[in-house]
C-alpha cells in the first residue's frame, strides 16, 4: 500500500524539467517565426499594392493622353521611378514641343534604366490591363509588365514578328499571377501608342527551363515570321521554370 502512495514530486525529474524548458524555448521561437513571416507577408503585399498603384498611374496617364514623365512620385517608397523636379519640368517643356508629332519621351528609373510606356496589354479572361514598359529590369518588373524581346529598335508593338512580354507571377493574381489560367483560343489585346488595337488568340502554352529562350525566336520553320505574334512569359513552379503563352493575331 505504501508503495502505491507516492507523491507527485517523485515524477518531476531533472530530465522532465529540461524537456519543459526546451518546449518553452521551442514555443517562443515558433511564435517569433510566425510573427516574422506574417510581417514579411504583410510588407510584401503592401509593396505589391504600391507597385500596382504605380502601374495604374502610368496606365491612366497613357489613356488620358498624358506622357508618363509626370511629377508622380512615391517619396516614402523605394519605388521612386520618376524624374526629379527639374528634369520633370524639362520633360514637360519637351513634351509640349513634340505633342503634335506624338513623340514619346523617355523616363529614367532610380537604377538608371531608361524606358517608355509603349503599349497597353489587356487580357479579359484574367481581368488585367497593364502598360508595357519598353525595357526589362528588376525595378521595372516590380512596376508593370515589360518588353522582354526583341529590343525596341528591332520591333515595335503590333508589327509583324514575335513581340515578347515578361511579368511577375504574384500569388495575389496581379501582373501575370493568373497567366496559367489561359487556354487555347483565349483573347489577348495589345494597344500600341497610335491607338491601334490588335487581338491575339492563345494557340499554345508550355513550360521551359530558365535558360531556354527559344520562345523569343523571330523565325518560323527557319524563315522570318510573316504574322504578328505575342509571347507572354512568367515564372512558375516557385521560380524554377518559366511558363510560356504563345498568341497569334486573330
Amino acid at each position: 500500500m505504501n508503495q502505491i502512495l507516492v507523491t507527485e514530486k517523485l515524477y518531476v525529474t531533472p530530465e522532465l524539467k529540461r524537456k519543459k524548458k526546451m518546449y518553452k524555448v521551442q514555443f517562443f521561437i515558433s511564435v517569433f517565426l510566425i510573427c516574422l513571416l506574417s510581417s514579411y507577408y504583410i510588407y510584401a503585399e503592401y509593396d505589391r499594392n504600391k507597385s500596382e498603384e504605380v502601374s495604374q498611374v502610368l496606365l491612366s496617364e497613357v489613356k488620358t493622353g498624358e506622357d508618363d514623365t509626370t511629377k508622380q512620385s512615391t517619396k516614402d517608397d523605394a519605388l521612386i521611378i520618376v524624374l526629379n523636379e527639374s528634369e520633370a519640368e524639362e520633360a514637360e517643356e519637351e513634351l509640349e514641343e513634340n505633342v503634335s508629332t506624338n513623340e514619346i519621351i523617355n523616363n529614367t528609373t532610380v537604377d538608371g534604366v531608361t524606358y517608355t510606356t509603349e503599349a497597353i496589354l489587356t487580357i479579359p479572361k484574367i481581368n488585367i490591363t497593364y502598360p508595357v514598359l519598353s525595357e526589362t529590369s528588376d525595378e521595372l518588373l516590380s512596376i508593370s509588365v515589360n518588353r522582354y524581346w526583341p529590343k525596341p529598335d528591332k520591333l515595335k508593338p503590333n508589327e509583324v514578328g514575335n513581340y515578347c512580354i515578361v511579368g511577375h507571377n504574384y500569388r495575389n493574381g496581379k501582373m501575370f499571377g493568373r497567366l496559367n489560367e489561359l487556354v487555347n483560343g483565349d483573347i489577348v489585346v495589345l494597344e500600341d501608342m497610335t491607338g491601334r488595337k490588335v487581338q491575339y488568340a492563345v494557340y499554345n502554352t508550355y513550360i521551359v527551363e530558365p535558360n531556354d529562350t527559344s520562345c523569343t525566336s523571330q523565325l518560323a520553320n527557319g524563315k522570318p515570321l510573316t504574322r504578328r505574334e505575342l509571347t507572354l512569359i512568367t515564372c512558375t513552379n516557385y521560380g524554377t521554370q518559366r511558363l510560356v503563352v504563345k498568341c497569334k493575331e486573330v
